[in-house]
């Protein structure tokens, strides 16, 4: 079900209602506090009209002054309640994300690049540089207007028709022209995502794009975007320029009624000259506060489009994690599938069907079968990337369900083709933030001859690897992903071509320490390279589901 995106703003506003608290009566008290202006040059020209310079007079001066700083010292507490709340949200969003990327059901993630998702985060800035428009300027703005109008009210009843008047009007122009305000605005950032990820889709794969530079292929559909763009951009800033044209007629009409009423007032000897230049200064208070009602209106587009943008992040589905039984035996895992489907959602046919097996304690198994028949699909199955559709696993003779998924992926030893090294250096490539003993680690550094390589490093083991280890070989990148496995001695092996760009020799070496039946884990492995087959004594083949 898809959140309405000001039901969101809510819902962070109703995280920070102590504070908003404070806001709000800061914000009434800087209200009630602005009226001393005119209600002080009220009494002053009073007092000049009368031609005496008294005690009082003085006092009023000081009163006026001393109402501008209190307002100034009110809207310094506000700011600085607003900033508590501006980083309280950025370190709330960072980890949000943070927690929910890894967790989000891969099913979910089939159709979608991942790191786009990412770039939805820096709407986090938008929110926090609107917020203090939004909490403060708009609600300052408001007050004014609500108690101006008060004030008002108390010098003639005639104004109290103008004032429901004006609350009328902004209503009106909210309720027609703000959901379409919206609507553009979320159309706008639509394609300003989408030309985000196409740039970054041509830094991706910017040798391509080098080598065929000729064609513009990538600066037609660059075009193609921006003309999107613009064009919602021109949609979103007609709403815009509408509300402010109905805003101008508004301004017009009010300062005119207002002005017109209040010099009628006086001719009829019911407003004297002190309160009429009081009335007009609360009139211009007014307008100014409407005009900044008006300018905030983009910022508060700004921030519900921003809010919906992380919205769709945050509502991706987890993993489900129902399970609470917890890995017992420190034996290698023992393995079983009955009768087990597994197909994406929006095909018709199962890649894999009714598949049963049963791979025991320490075996050390080649997955075979012709492309298609599910042999990668099948280890994300195993490792709980991907959920079956019928049929049941199980591990240890337990249900796979019934683990705890944190305690049963501790046990687990993955590696897939796809490059998984991230920026940071080798150890912590490694370690994975894991306790692992200085020895151990030594020892499956020595153990994959990676220590003749960090040896030429700068900083051994403590230098620095680009994301995606660009300047690293391939066959070193395969060795840190095999010795991120082994430090963590797991309990089951899932591999897919691990040491494709290792040379034989020490492919073949590394394949005898894993398949060793003296290791105390399980090893199911996907590869052609024949020695895998010569090592395991089981050999499990996938058919192709037709």
């Amino acid at each position: 079900m898809t959140i309405p995106p000001v039901l969101r703003f809510w819902n962070l506003l109703s995280q920070y209602k102590p504070e908003l608290r404070q806001i709000y009566i800061f914000a009434v008290l800087n209200g009630i506090v602005n009226l001393t202006l005119p209600l002080g040059i009220q009494a002053i020209i009073n007092f000049i009209q009368a031609g005496e310079l008294t005690t009082s007079w003085v006092v009023l001066v000081s009163f006026v002054l001393v109402g501008i700083a209190i307002t100034g010292f009110l809207q310094v507490l506000q700011l600085r309640i607003v900033e508590n709340i501006q980083q309280d949200l950025f370190t709330k969003s960072a980890f949000e994300f943070a927690y929910r990327i890894p967790k989000i059901s891969f099913l979910q993630l089939d159709k979608i690049h991942a790191p786009e998702l990412v770039n939805r985060f820096f709407d986090t800035l938008t929110i926090q540089k609107g917020l203090p428009k939004v909490l403060i300027d708009f609600s300052l703005a408001a007050f004014q207007i609500i108690f101006g109008l008060i004030l008002l009210a108390i010098y003639s009843p005639y104004f109290i028709l103008l004032g429901l008047a004006l609350i009328l009007v902004l209503w009106l122009i909210y309720k027609f022209t703000g959901p379409k305000g919206l609507s553009t605005s979320l159309k706008e950032s639509k394609y300003k995502y989408q030309l985000v990820h196409w740039l970054e889709e041509i830094a991706r794969v910017n040798r391509s794009f080098k080598l065929n530079a000729s064609s513009k292929f990538h600066l037609n559909r660059t075009d193609d975007i921006v003309v999107n763009y613009l064009s919602a951009r021109e949609n979103h800033f007609q709403v815009l320029i509408n509300q402010f044209r109905l805003f101008i007629g508004f301004k017009v009409f009010v300062a005119a009624g207002l002005l017109v009423l209040g010099g009628y007032l006086v001719f009829q000897e019911q407003m004297n000259i002190g309160q009429f230049v009081a009335a007009e200064i609360i009139i211009i208070l007014i307008l100014n506060s409407v005009e900044k009602v008006l300018r905030i209106i983009d910022t508060i587009y700004d921030v519900l489009t921003a809010l919906e943008k992380i919205g769709y992040v945050t509502d991706l589905k987890l993993d489900t994690d129902s399970g609470n039984n917890l890995v017992e035996k420190d034996s290698a895992f023992t393995v079983r599938a009955e009768d087990i489907k597994f197909s994406f959602p929006d095909e018709g046919r199962n890649i894999i069907n009714q598949l049963s097996f049963e791979i025991s304690s320490n075996d050390k198994v080649v997955l075979t079968g012709e492309t298609g028949s599910g042999k990668t699909l099948l280890l994300q199955i195993l490792a709980g990337i991907l959920p079956i559709n019928d049929g049941e696993l199980y591990i240890n003779e337990a249900p796979f369900k019934h683990y705890r998924r944190d305690d049963l992926y501790d046990k687990l030893g993955v590696a897939f083709p796809t490059n998984q090294v991230f920026e940071g250096t080798f150890r912590e490539n490694i370690e994975m933030g894991r306790p692992v003993s200085e020895k151990k680690l030594k020892e499956v550094i020595k153990l994959l001859r990676l220590d003749e390589y960090l040896h030429r490093q700068v900083d051994g083991i403590d230098s620095f690897v680009d994301s995606g280890g660009r300047r690293l070989p391939r066959g070193i990148i395969q060795k840190l992903l095999v010795a991120r496995i082994i430090v963590g001695e797991p309990k089951l092996l899932l591999m897919e071509d691990p040491l494709q760009f290792v040379g034989e020799s020490e492919k073949k070496r590394i394949i005898d320490y894993l398949m060793d039946e003296k290791r105390n884990w399980t090893l199911i492995v996907v590869s052609d390279f024949y020695y895998w087959k010569e090592k395991s004594n089981q050999i499990l083949e996938l058919k192709k589901s037709i």
